[in-house]
């Protein structure tokens, strides 16, 4: 009761009196902490209350099965490892994801139906957690104005706000490094004395991180590093206390260690192996996704170095921009905490240098680096504050305050309008959301499809073209669909099929999110196409969008296609032309359908030309399709215009440096030409973006031995290139048993 009262004398009774008594310059300061709390309290209600519209993010579905995984590891005392087992599909025990495994624990305790809108309204609350600590950190070091500037900063970042509904890998994250960071800077200025309380929850806090994933571990150093910065300049007081102290700071890093280590089956295996296994490969993320970067779709591990950089940058509000530069600018100024801006400066840059020395795989904006951004924010609540503070004339102030509210109006007015898309935002400095479009990535966590799927679920009526006794709903991104969908199964029934093959599929209703379209077709506006029959926007843009099926003929050629019935197919395929001239599934397989025809019939050969007919018409509105340019080249190299092919497949290496199909066919073109050396360099490159297959070793070995080489000596050579390629890629097993196998031939060698 003694600390709930004074909790009241301090932030609300001593603030009124100050005011009352007319105490301006003592009650200019005390006024913000009952303002402080109040906001605190508004900001948790309305971010639980936000949370409970928000969608299934891309990758849930994956951490509550592995939070089930983890579940059954304990309950079986490790004798089902799943958990713990990694595998070429799932690199999920790589992190300890305590939060999932917490709130799955507790759904199925209490056998909570809609465990996905209890993970979110969880999710929000370890946001605002973030929050708190973040504005606990400002107040520590620029006072309660600070706080409540960084606090609303953090709440008015849309990236940020929009991530804690349902993001439990990245928010968590950045929660427990702002919480770490706090506790080492309140440990630090506590010494010499070491107040127990503190040192728990600096414990506990670098443990939580280390739970989620090995990253966490970073805040050892940090803490290390700190620790040994401050005992510099403290060194004199200090002095006596310091092996005091190393003690009690080496406890506490062993203590977070063995504590993250007992919720983390993948550690718990090997306490010291696996994790330094896992930070070893923490980097190597083992999917690589294509990007839309600067109107470009790239591969996520070759975007240039910049990527995450930029991304923070032209995502987060112009004013937490102006505050961050603010606090640079008055460094001097702030020259007696010099080492408060220290830590701060250092936790939000450190990373992202990191990650742009390392080259690493990173995609998805900038999530993945989403806690090196409470320390800036709070960086820029201590900048705005310290330029208020400087300020004496009240009019100016009013008119710097003025200015701060005009600079804040943009992400406000973001994320009122477009809930509970928040954190598809982009700031001026790209022209915002409407320029941004189709330059870069919108809903790439796929939040829209719940919003779609509940429209399917109150519109969607059977019709002539319902083949099914339930009506089918298609869509790419399937866990979420199949969620909303779970309980009307007696009306409806869930499809997979990828955008560029949706005709290929039965469905009714088909859900697509823009994610994974290629930017020219957002740009040119066939996207959304013209069977569309609702459409989720964000400032006008559509980023996911309902389709109601017209014609099936394509779906029916399709089977007929795979029939071998090319007839009926190529009969189907042309009245699918009929109701969409632009359909991509009837142009792609009936430009095949002519190939085919062109190269089993020489009569046959001007399919050629209505096949090239047929893939220009596709190519004029979407000019990057790669399966509509490989099939162009294929046709031009049947026509035997090669140097028109060559060129063609160039292209398409250039916007799929992973299109091994263009590689292949490149090659093949070589070859006709006589040209070995140019088909081995395109079967090279193959091997070095990992997608090598029989036929490209066999081609490179009829050719090594073409050049002169015998049998043996060729394997050795392309042996050799895939040792040096599988090290490049950290893949020691398998260079090793290339490695092996080139010794063994040597050998076998030597003995004849």
């Amino acid at each position: 009761m003694k600390k709930i009262k004074r909790f009241f004398e301090y932030f609300f009774v001593e603030p009124t009196r100050a005011i009352k008594a007319g105490k301006l310059n003592e009650g200019e300061s005390v006024i913000y902490r009952p303002l402080y709390v109040v906001l605190l309290a508004v900001m948790l209600g309305t971010m639980m209350i936000l949370s409970t519209d928000a969608g299934i993010s891309g990758d849930e579905h994956l951490h509550v099965k592995h939070a089930k995984d983890i579940l059954n590891y304990y309950k079986t005392l490790g004798e089902d490892k799943t958990a713990a087992t990694i595998t070429a599909s799932n690199n999920l025990p790589y992190y300890g994801q305590l939060p999932d495994t917490v709130i799955y624990i507790i759904t199925e305790l209490f056998s909570i139906d809609d465990y996905m809108g209890f993970r979110h309204l969880v999710c929000s609350i370890i946001g605002w957690i973030g929050i708190l600590f973040a504005s606990l950190l400002a107040k520590r070091v620029g006072g309660w104005r600070a706080a409540v500037f960084t606090a609303l900063l953090l709440f008015i970042s849309p990236r940020y706000l929009g991530h804690s509904f349902n993001n439990l890998k990245d928010i968590p994250f950045a929660t427990a490094c702002i919480m770490s960071v706090y506790y080492m800077v309140k440990f630090l200025d506590n010494l010499p004395k070491i107040r127990l309380s503190t040192s728990i929850m600096l414990a506990l806090s670098i443990a939580f991180a280390t739970a989620i994933r090995v990253g966490g571990l970073l805040m050892m150093a940090y803490f290390g590093l700190f620790a040994l910065l401050y005992y510099i300049y403290r060194r004199k007081e200090l002095k006596p206390v310091f092996t005091k102290t190393l003690i009690w700071s080496l406890g506490i890093c062993l203590v977070a260690y063995i504590i993250a280590v007992l919720v983390w089956p993948y550690a718990l295996e090997a306490p010291v192996s696996h994790v330094a296994d896992t930070l070893k490969n923490m980097n190597k993320f083992a999917v690589s996704l294509r990007q839309i970067f600067e109107g470009e779709s790239i591969w996520s591990n070759a975007l240039p170095w910049y990527y995450t950089p930029k991304y923070i940058l032209m995502t987060i509000p112009l004013l937490v921009i102006l505050g961050f530069v603010l606090s640079v600018v008055f460094i001097r100024h702030n020259r007696k905490q010099w080492f408060h801006y220290a830590v701060l400066f250092f936790a939000c840059i450190f990373p992202v240098f990191w990650i742009v020395i390392n080259n690493s795989n990173v995609y998805g904006g900038w999530r993945h680096s989403l806690f090196v951004y409470p320390p800036m924010v709070v960086l820029a609540g201590l900048g705005l504050s310290t330029l208020l503070s400087l300020i004496k004339n009240k009019y100016v102030k009013y008119v710097t305050g003025l200015a701060f509210l005009v600079l804040a109006f943009h992400p406000v007015r973001h994320c009122i309008a477009n809930h509970p898309y928040e954190y598809v935002y982009f700031n001026q400095l790209v022209g915002s959301t409407e320029s941004a479009y189709g330059q870069y990535e919108m809903d790439y966590y796929f939040h829209s499809l719940r919003e779609a799927s509940e429209w399917v679920l109150h519109n969607a009526k059977r019709d002539g073209n319902t083949t099914s006794d339930k009506i089918i709903v298609a869509s790419w991104h399937m866990p979420p669909v199949e969620y909303y969908f779970r309980k009307d199964t007696n009306r409806f029934k869930t499809a997979f099929t990828r955008w560029n093959e949706k005709g290929e599929t039965d469905w009714d209703y088909a859900i697509f999110c823009n994610t994974g379209i290629e930017s020219e077709c957002l740009r040119n506006n066939y996207f959304p196409p013209k069977n569309t029959v609702h459409r989720i926007e964000v400032d006008g843009k559509p980023i996911c969008v309902v389709l109601k099926r017209e014609d099936k003929n394509d779906f029916y050629a399709t089977n007929a296609m795979k029939a071998n019935d090319y007839a009926k197919a190529k009969e189907l395929y042309c009245k699918a032309l009929k109701a969409d001239s632009l359909n991509e599934t009837a142009i792609i397989n009936l430009s095949q359908i002519y190939l085919t025809e062109a190269q089993t019939d020489s009569s046959s050969m001007n399919k050629l030309d209505s096949c090239l007919t047929l893939l220009d018409r596709m190519l004029k509105y979407n000019p990057k399709n790669e399966t509509a340019n490989y099939f162009k080249a294929y046709a031009l190299y049947s026509d035997k215009q090669f140097e028109q092919a060559l060129s063609v497949c160039d292209f398409i290496i250039s916007i799929n440096s992973k299109y091994s199909g263009a590689y292949s066919l490149a090659a093949n073109i070589m070859l006709n030409q006589g040209n070995l050396a140019g088909a081995e360099e395109y079967l090279t490159r193959i091997i070095h973006i990992g997608r090598a297959d029989n036929q490209t070793v066999n081609m490179l070995v009829s050719i090594y031995m073409a050049q002169g080489l015998d049998q043996a000596n060729a394997y050795v050579k392309l042996y050799s290139i895939l040792e040096e390629y599988y090290r490049k890629e950290g893949n020691e097993k398998m260079a090793e048993e290339y490695a092996k196998a080139i010794e063994q031939i040597m050998q076998s060698m030597y003995v004849k």
